[in-house]
């Protein structure tokens, strides 16, 4: 009977174009699924591990045609709709499918692609069996254990050494590392059991304690301590620890070494779960919703019905966590899955404790401070999600996380949350895809058939433009909880302070009184300083010279806890100057000042106060926000001074006073969105303040008290920053009216960057790509040693603006294929931010 040829197209996680085509061995016939990973030989020398994109019949056009070596998976790891999404991603962003592989799968499902050989432990060599290559590979194998594939080239002294490797594969004599050592491995732990013996016979049990207390009591304490345990029923099977009996019983492992010795115990290993068990204490039918909570229910509700899309534009401190509850409830009743996205990692500390309140360890949490095998066990947990549960692990019906959760396995998705969705975290800036989770989320809902709420107390105009034009269902919560008063805030004018002699390094009076009366009350103070570090460039105080970075056309920051000047684009690093390298001069002045800078000054100030700080220098390790939060929570931290980190959605009971300390740096930047985001900064800011009991206080520091913007946040008044802002982008065609696609060009060379940008300007103009604005050289010229220049394109909405995107690659691709410019690398950012 004639065998069935198949071919599997798969994906590498590589940056390159489309799929890869393998011939499927006849013994693999029937055992291949689409989203199984398998390890394919990829060029010459080196192995991938490869995802299953297509099963197909379809004999390729290709005179040679490679077989896929080893199948990693039993069972799918990837499903149709996660491929959709990728799909889309790949689309949308202008990307390579490849790239999104790499970003959605957790790095210990990706295997080393560096192809390393090592002996199958489970095949007996016969070295008569081998030719003279054959036998020196496999000798120098028994020797050294791993071996490149270059490594077995230069043994056998032959160029093309992958026929040879693969006629041992056949045999069975080598294996790729791959297979045996995956990145992933399950955390096992050691239990204790009788031995058969003393589990169907009590009377030998009994001899053996009395025999025990008299010879050995500590051992006679470990069998008596694991009859407590596992009571009523000794023949059970009991899943109990050594460390349990050891820690309970006071022994060592020493005496519980000499039972087993004794065939008393026997010890075995049990998958267990790194991630922690959690049981709910309260029921969601014990939120009770004040008047304006029914009210935006009930809007919330009519949008759902009518439009996949809702946004909820509640202003802060209104209860919009109580409505997302509620909300998860009903859709788990349903039978489905929730994901809950958040733009920091720093607020699933706060927000996970109060989901788990009501749903336990039915919520997941996903994102990138977990370690790698903790990333791969949730992975699995949401991929079993309608499975049977496997040894009591719960099954994780809501996923909280940020952007990487999108790529989880869902089967049933039911709802998407998205908290916080103006927050410009939710996007990815480098590597690619350079997606917004946010908008991948909406088609991800479409493809389950799924909901998606959108959450905010000042929505990104795109979305607020989406909800007013019945794209999108809008419901509003515009009271606070309890009918508590918005926050009182007040402008300090500094140019006024520092002639008045009101000014104290970076504080002004006002600030201060105002931060020695919230503390003499007990309440709690959050400052904010959009910048790190101690001072944002030192400076001769004779020539003006300004350390730089050796890569890139920034000055270094000085970080005064670990005494170094560092950039924050490369990480570059050096240690401050004792004098002037270009006039000697041994004055070096500091100027502007960072988050460091503002909790030394403020223990001058408030010596008794204890004072934190959260930016990225304090967060570093995987469980610092959780600490700094949690510590705040307990009221042992007075001041907290932080970056964008302290205004995301955190809530924070006894905080009497908000203070931002330096308005106009986020005025002033140079972006058709820098309004919106410094409303939206300033106002989240100062919803932290006053959430529970009194009407919290908020001190702006400004040069420009009068502007606009300020002006509207005083008042609260988001609908009047929306109008302005709608109103400047139609005229000057930006989002939501346009769609931005940024082109960015690198090279070492400048001169060369500069032709290169030139002619692909030139391209799309002449092939009428929307409108073309540039190339213009970035306000940071020169990152990690490259030089960078940016073009802008403005594309219609709509079919026009779809035709000219489609045009786009293929001219960028004709560009970088010229000979003179093969060296210059084209990043694609579709909707920029």
């Amino acid at each position: 009977m004639e065998r069935e040829t198949w071919f599997a197209d798969v994906l590498l996680p590589l940056p390159l174009p489309g799929t890869f085509t393998y011939r499927v061995p006849f013994d693999l016939n029937g055992t291949l699924q689409k989203g199984c990973r398998v390890v394919v030989q990829f060029g010459r020398q080196k192995f991938y591990t490869a995802l299953i994109y297509r099963l197909h019949q379809q004999v390729p056009q290709m005179s040679v045609i490679k077989y896929i070596l080893a199948v990693v998976d039993e069972r799918p790891i990837v499903n149709e709709r996660q491929l959709a999404l990728w799909e889309w991603i790949a689309s949308y962003y202008l990307c390579k499918p490849g790239e999104v592989m790499n970003a959605a799968l957790p790095s210990a499902l990706k295997l080393a692609s560096e192809s390393r050989i090592v002996i199958n432990p489970e095949t007996p060599v016969q070295p008569e069996l081998l030719n003279e290559k054959e036998r020196i590979l496999v000798e120098s194998l028994a020797y050294r254990k791993v071996l490149t594939v270059s490594e077995a080239s230069e043994i056998v002294e032959q160029k093309k050494v992958i026929p040879l490797l693969k006629t041992l594969m056949e045999k069975g004599i080598i294996i790729l590392e791959e297979e045996i050592l995956q990145r992933f491995k399950p955390k096992v732990q050691v239990c204790l059991r009788f031995t058969e013996k003393y589990r169907e016979n009590e009377f030998a049990l009994r001899e053996l304690m009395e025999e025990l207390d008299k010879k050995a009591p500590k051992q006679c304490d470990i069998v008596m301590y694991y009859c407590h345990l596992i009571r009523p029923n000794i023949t059970q099977a009991h899943y109990i620890t050594r460390a349990q009996v050891l820690t309970g019983s006071k022994t060592t492992a020493a005496q519980c070494a000499a039972l087993v010795k004794k065939g008393v115990f026997e010890l075995y290993e049990t998958v267990t779960s790194r991630l922690g068990q959690y049981d709910s204490a309260a029921t969601v039918d014990s939120i009770v919703l004040n008047e304006p909570q029914k009210k935006t229910w009930e809007e919330i509700s009519i949008g759902m019905n009518e439009k996949q899309v809702t946004l909820l534009h509640g202003v802060t401190s209104s209860g919009k966590t109580e409505l997302y509850i509620k909300l998860i409830d009903q859709v788990l009743q349903q039978g489905k899955q929730v994901l809950f996205l958040l733009p920091e990692i720093a607020l699933t500390a706060q927000i996970i404790n109060r989901l788990r309140k009501y749903f336990g360890d039915r919520v997941g949490v996903y994102h990138s401070r977990y370690n790698e095998n903790e990333r791969v066990e949730i992975w699995n947990r949401v991929l079993d999600w309608d499975a049977t549960q496997n040894e009591g692990q719960p099954k994780y019906s809501i996923i909280l996380g940020a952007r990487s959760a999108l790529f989880l396995p869902f089967k049933e998705l039911g709802l998407i949350i998205v908290d916080e969705e103006h927050d410009t975290s939710y996007k990815q800036m480098d590597p690619a895809p350079r997606y917004n989770a946010r908008d991948a989320a909406i088609i991800l809902a479409g493809i389950h058939n799924a909901k998606v709420l959108l959450g905010s107390a000042t929505p990104a105009v795109e979305s607020y433009y989406n909800a007013r034009t019945h794209k999108y269902a809008l419901a509003e919560l515009s009271a606070r909880y309890g009918e508590l008063p918005m926050p009182d805030i007040q402008c300090v004018n500094i140019r006024t302070e520092a002639r008045n002699k009101r000014m104290r390094s970076h504080f002004s009076q006002t600030l201060l009184d105002h931060i020695t009366n919230a503390l003499a009350k007990k309440e709690q103070v959050i400052l904010f300083q959009n910048r790190r570090g101690f001072s944002l460039h030192v400076e001769c105080s004779v020539c003006h010279w300004t350390p730089g970075c050796k890569n890139c056309d920034v000055s270094l920051i000085f970080h005064k806890h670990q005494n170094v000047l560092r950039c924050h684009y490369c990480g570059y690093t050096m240690r401050p100057p004792d004098s002037c390298p270009e006039c000697k001069n041994t004055t070096l002045t500091m100027h502007g000042f960072g988050t460091e800078k503002v909790e030394e000054e403020l223990a001058l100030f408030f010596p008794d106060a204890h004072i934190a700080r959260m930016d990225l220098d304090t967060t570093r390790s995987k469980n610092s926000y959780q600490q700094i939060i949690s510590d705040f929570e307990e009221k042992k931290i007075d001041i907290l001074v932080g970056t964008q980190m302290v205004t995301k959605g955190l809530d924070f009971e006894n905080v009497g006073l908000a203070g931002i300390l330096n308005a106009d740096n986020l005025l002033n930047f140079p972006d058709f969105r820098s309004f919106e985001r410094s409303f939206q900064l300033m106002e989240q800011v100062s919803g932290r303040a006053g959430r529970k009991n009194n009407q919290g206080k908020v001190i702006i520091q400004t040069a420009n008290p009068e502007h606009v913007v300020i002006q509207q946040v005083v008042s609260h008044d988001y609908p009047a920053l929306y109008r302005n802002q709608i109103a400047e982008r139609s005229r000057f065609n930006y989002p939501p009216y346009y769609r931005l696609i940024r082109l960015t060009l690198k090279h070492r060379d400048s001169k060369i960057l500069d032709v290169a940008a030139k002619e692909l300007a030139s391209r799309l103009r002449e092939n009428s790509i929307g409108l073309v604005l540039g190339p213009e050289y970035p306000m940071v010229a020169r990152i990690k040693s490259l030089y960078l220049k940016n073009i802008i394109i403005k594309l219609e909405r709509g079919a026009k603006g779809k035709i000219a995107k489609e045009k786009l690659w293929p001219l960028v691709e004709a560009n970088l294929k010229l000979d003179a410019f093969k060296q210059v690398s084209i990043s694609v950012d579709v909707d920029p931010m």
